[in-house]
């Protein structure tokens, strides 16, 4: 990776220098060579027609201390769920995106890039999600949990899901037939009635104290940044991406009404698409270099 006048030579692999990084032991620790794939991925080949060798992503993943082999594994486990398809040309090998591959980073893409980007009426109902599973059926219950978080559900109470947003109850339902619930799970909507507060099951839904946390560290990590020259460029962009597409997961967008006063999160999504806009022309740009130079 260190660069070198052979680096320039006919047939020789483009260097990718690594990049000032911070807090790199954080972001390594914190990040599979599977995740940062995707992130590269979806940023970097999805919007071109063409095949990207091994070598460019395994030199990318490296600038984020990712090993050759762990960098490998993360290509055969993507290649093996269906996402790439690897074509060999003499002794290399080239890898293009399935019709799969490309359906499923263009739907991670819209959600990604439009999050937080404004904020919508709330007409103060609430679409109700009545489903359980056995305590025994752990692998179930981590799946429709993971699947209802990520369609923006909260769970104040065990087998009750809840999301402001009425509108994804068609979403709701395809990930209860996917897990087999459908047959013996409800919904509704419905305003919150006398009973309690509204402000105490979207604490107990949830925790938006650790959420506030994230958004002000992304703000910390990036609103300094300033990177220079192509390969820090791409880097940071990577970065940015990466980090920022954890929230969509994380964050159930609530309306304003339900949210604490000065809400960080306003703040960190604009910074997010303030700086994709400010580096994606130039990391682009340095992503063709890297791929045409080999």
């Amino acid at each position: 990776m260190a660069g070198s006048a052979a680096g320039s030579a006919a047939g020789a692999r483009p260097v990718m220098p690594v990049a000032p990084v911070v807090s790199r032991r954080r972001e390594v620790s914190h990040a599979s060579a599977r995740s940062l794939l995707t992130t590269l991925l979806g940023e970097f080949v999805l919007p071109r027609e063409r095949a990207v060798w091994t070598s460019v992503l395994v030199d990318a993943l490296a600038t984020f201390g990712v090993e050759e082999k762990s960098a490998r594994q993360a290509l055969a486990r993507v290649a093996a769920e269906g996402w790439l398809i690897s074509e060999r040309v003499g002794r290399r090998v080239r890898w293009v995106l399935t019709p799969t591959g490309r359906r499923l980073l263009a739907e991670g893409a819209e959600r990604i890039y439009g999050f937080g980007g404004g904020e919508h009426a709330w007409d103060g109902n609430w679409l109700v999600l009545l489903a359980s599973v056995p305590e025994a059926r752990r692998e179930l219950r981590h799946k429709l949990r993971t699947r209802l978080s990520w369609a923006g559900f909260g769970s104040p109470t065990p087998g009750v899901w809840i999301t402001p947003h009425t509108g994804r109850e068609a979403e709701a339902l395809e990930v209860l037939k996917e897990l087999g619930l459908a047959e013996d799970a409800m919904s509704f909507t419905a305003a919150y009635g006398a009973a309690g507060s509204q402000e105490s099951m979207v604490t107990r839904a949830w925790d938006l104290g650790e959420l506030s946390g994230r958004y002000e560290e992304f703000t910390a990590e990036f609103a300094g940044l300033r990177p220079s020259g192509g390969d820090a460029v791409l880097h940071a962009l990577t970065r940015l991406v990466h980090e920022w597409r954890r929230f969509p997961f994380l964050d159930p967008m609530l309306p304003r009404e339900l949210l604490p006063a000065r809400w960080s999160g306003a703040e960190a999504a604009a910074l997010f698409h303030r700086r994709h806009v400010e580096w994606r022309p130039e990391a682009q740009r340095r992503w063709d270099e890297l791929t045409e130079r080999t």
